[in-house]
């Protein structure tokens, strides 16, 4: 599943040089001026684009347990599933998992002449390495009276917001760099911005949180990790003031 839409280019900022102010008239008479201001700016800039790209990780993973009994008696039909479900609910809270990253569904219900009762428990981890304790124990205690689906790996917002930050500052970064290696090149120092604008970000790969899941049941641990991993580019265009001469000391450096 696509990541969503990103916003439309943007300024970052613009620091525009303020005019001089005007001189004022020499003392005694209207004659000529002497300055008194700063001097007007140079108006040498060097215009560079620079890009960047950086991958992201699932932070999320969903597991979803089912089971159920059927018995002909109701009260037995519940109990049958009641014990189980609260094993499941120890076990991890017994490795850190939070109520509120357990859900649990049930579904009581009468076929022919006996009763049936069918429950779900959804659990959100943060931690994939819990996850696969877990799912072991589970598997290795309950067997066959509990099915476990494959984890469903996904980026939360906030995972998805902080590659979107990371990979522009990036591309800034590096378009600052390619601006001095070109101030270098000519013995100039590279002055303060004056533009930045973000041109272009692209996101590809990874899903949010989606309840299905896309991958064939056949996948491995990691390669369903793979699958979920986002992808981020940016592109932005600077400006940057030229100073003058670059210091010798700092040519050295």
């Amino acid at each position: 599943m696509a990541l969503p839409v990103p916003p439309p280019a943007r300024v970052f900022a613009e620091l525009l040089p303020t005019p001089a102010p005007a001189s004022a008239p020499a003392g005694g008479g209207g004659g000529g001026g002497g300055g008194g201001g700063p001097p007007a700016p140079s108006g040498r800039e060097v215009h560079v684009s620079g890009s960047a790209e950086l991958s992201a990780g699932p932070d999320r993973a969903r597991v979803s347990l089912r089971l159920g009994s059927r018995k002909g008696a109701a009260g037995a039909a519940r109990s049958s599933v009641s014990r189980r479900l609260e094993y499941i609910a120890q076990s991890a809270r017994q490795r850190g998992v939070t109520e509120e990253n357990m859900t649990v569904t049930e579904d009581f219900s009468r076929v022919e002449d006996t009763y049936q009762m069918e429950a779900e428990v959804c659990i959100i981890f943060s931690d994939f390495g819990k996850m696969q304790n877990v799912c072991n124990l589970l598997i290795e205690k309950l067997g066959t009276s509990v099915t476990i689906s494959p984890p469903h790996f996904y980026h939360t917002p906030e995972a998805v917001d902080t590659l979107r930050r990371q990979v522009c500052v990036a591309a800034v970064g590096n378009t600052r760099r390619k601006a001095q290696e070109v101030c270098r090149l000519f013995g100039q120092s590279l002055g303060k911005p004056l533009l930045i604008r973000e041109e272009e970000t692209k996101e590809w790969g990874g899903h949010i949180d989606d309840h299905l899941s896309n991958s064939p049941d056949s996948l491995t641990l990691q390669e369903r990790i793979q699958n979920a991993t986002a992808y981020a580019s940016c592109r932005v265009f600077a400006v940057f003031e030229i100073k003058g001469k670059e210091n010798r000391r700092n040519k050295l450096l």
